[in-house]
């Protein structure tokens, strides 16, 4: 499935007719030009769209609802390896994808995290929690095996969280 661009509010800033912001632009094209997707989020995600800074991912494991936000920026592994501007741009759309989770799955809690000590590659987690999941009230990380969506089932999740996405 193909990566989409999710418009709205969060939609790619053009920087035109500003000198710094056409050099920040340009810095981070460069940026996303360079990056690549660690192997492993690449194997066990389904790709929703890319917001400003970030990819948005979806995990493929039924037994959550979880998006994986990936900074489109080459050598990142610690959130102070980011700018201010970079930051504050993170942390919007932590909570984009955190209200986005709250309207597509409705669940108990909602988990944020970013951790990195298997995939040093900075992302950020965001986990829909149900009293009813297997591993409430504990952490989802290494509990049970995990359970790929059904095609069909991943393609409208997808679909509609992209819209949802796209409607922030």
């Amino acid at each position: 499935m193909e990566t989409r661009a999710l418009h709205g509010h969060l939609g790619w800033r053009d920087g035109a007719g500003d000198r710094a912001a056409d050099t920040t632009a340009q810095a981070r094209l460069h940026s996303a030009m360079t990056f690549t997707l660690d192997s492993r989020l690449e194997a066990d995600t389904i790709p929703v769209g890319d917001l400003v800074l970030s990819s948005v991912l979806l995990l493929n494991d039924a037994r959550f609802p979880w998006f994986v936000l990936v900074p489109r920026i080459a050598g990142l592994s610690e959130l102070t390896d980011l700018s201010e501007e970079q930051s504050a741009q993170l942390m919007q759309e932590i909570r984009i994808a955190t209200k986005v989770m709250l309207e597509l799955s409705k669940p108990d809690k909602v988990n944020v995290g970013a951790l990195g000590n298997i995939v040093t590659q900075l992302h950020v987690h965001v986990i829909g929690r149900f009293r009813s999941d297997p591993a409430w009230p504990g952490p989802v990380w290494g509990h049970g095996t995990r359970t790929p969506y059904p095609p069909h089932a991943a393609t409208a999740l997808i679909e509609r969280a992209a819209s949802l996405f796209a409607a922030a």
